[in-house]
């Protein structure tokens, strides 16, 4: 089964099992003349709606790519998990409110035995559908169906909650409904805060997971040819669609059909291996034939590595005949003046061999 079925299976299931659960709710309400189990129900269909909201962003992410949008419509995800976070935000807020206002005003609770089975069938279906659904949402990579199975877990700790209260009062005669309700919809509205929060993050262009960088520099390095691979950016346009490009060193002597050669069958095994379409390799030439170039390479490293905050030096050349030095020099962001670093760097290698033009770019830690 594919991606999009898979999710969209899901979510037909979490509307079925709310619906039902509405429904033997709403009978129960009835038949005990209990308002407060009717209103539930009535929650329950609006617990559906995460639901719904996670099959139509599944089905317009999953639409062609068009002439609008080249490259699809996977980012539609994370705006439906954008919405359910905020449907979390709204339950977390709107349980505060209410538990606070029966801090303010106290209500004697009035536990009758058919609420306290209504709230232990809650209590179950909820944590079955909740681990099932987020289960589900973490083997697709679907930030809405994560979403939407944390708030079905949200509702059974809520639910758990009231009957524990429940619980208590009976056998001790004090309420502690309240206070736990402010307790849990602060933990609810933090939850929402941190799933809108990597939503966010994930449209602006998060950090590529080190793994997946790792993984796809592993897979280009295993080409004899190439001694290193570098500035690898990955964009993400949906949990399936990532396009990547990066920069590999080659030796100097390669001809344009072997790097040709080279590039294909580098995105070949980088897409074979980790999914992401490799849009453009850019080449370092490296010196491989000169030894007096190799062993400059070697005390400029050196001389580098010796200050605070250099992380890596890489596509480095020197090319004698024009006399320049060229490579990109990465310092880490947590220091504070990375340009006065770099300008100590470049200063003490104009010092040293002030035969040579060091043409040397700050470049960004991007990936690991």
């Amino acid at each position: 089964m594919d991606r999009q079925k898979k999710i969209i299976r899901t979510s037909i299931i979490g509307i079925i099992a709310n619906v039902l659960l509405s429904g033997f709710k709403a009978v129960v309400g009835l038949l005990a003349n209990s308002v407060p189990v009717v209103l539930d129900a009535v929650n329950n269909l609006t617990d559906a709606l995460s639901s719904i909201i996670t099959i139509i962003g599944t089905k317009i992410a999953g639409k062609q790519p068009d002439k609008k949008h080249p490259l699809g419509h996977g980012r539609v995800e994370y705006l439906s998990a954008m919405i359910i976070a905020v449907i979390i935000m709204y339950a977390g807020v709107t349980a505060l409110i209410e538990s606070i206002k029966k801090i303010i005003s106290p209500v004697t609770p009035d536990y009758s035995v058919v609420t306290l089975i209504v709230i232990t069938v809650a209590v179950f279906v909820k944590i079955i559908l909740g681990t099932y659904v987020k289960k589900v949402g973490k083997e697709v990579n679907s930030a809405s169906l994560i979403g939407s199975g944390t708030d079905a877990l949200f509702d059974a700790v809520i639910s758990t909650t009231t009957l524990i209260a429940a619980i208590i009062f009976l056998t001790t005669d004090v309420s502690l409904e309240s206070y736990l309700g402010v307790l849990i919809s602060l933990v609810i509205i933090k939850a929402g805060l941190d799933m809108i929060r990597e939503t966010i993050s994930e449209i602006l262009g998060k950090r590529i997971e080190a793994e997946l960088a790792r993984n796809v520099k592993a897979a280009m390095c295993t080409f004899p040819e190439v001694s290193g691979a570098y500035d690898l950016v990955i964009h993400n346009y949906g949990p399936d669609i990532l396009i990547g490009s990066a920069h590999i060193e080659v030796p100097e002597d390669l001809t344009a059909l072997e790097l040709d050669n080279l590039e294909r069958n580098i995105a070949k095994k980088v897409y074979q291996e980790t999914g992401v379409t490799m849009a453009g390799i850019s080449i370092y030439a490296i010196n491989t034939s000169d030894a007096e170039s190799v062993e400059i390479e070697k005390k400029i490293k050196e001389l580098a590595y010796s200050h605070e905050g250099v992380l890596e030096i890489h596509g480095f050349y020197l090319d004698k005949e024009v006399k320049t030095v060229r490579f990109d020099m990465i310092i880490d962001y947590d220091i504070k003046d990375r340009k006065s670093i770099y300008d100590h760097i470049v200063n003490d290698l104009k010092n040293d061999y002030p035969q040579y033009d060091f043409q040397v770019i700050l470049d960004v830690d991007i990936s690991e």
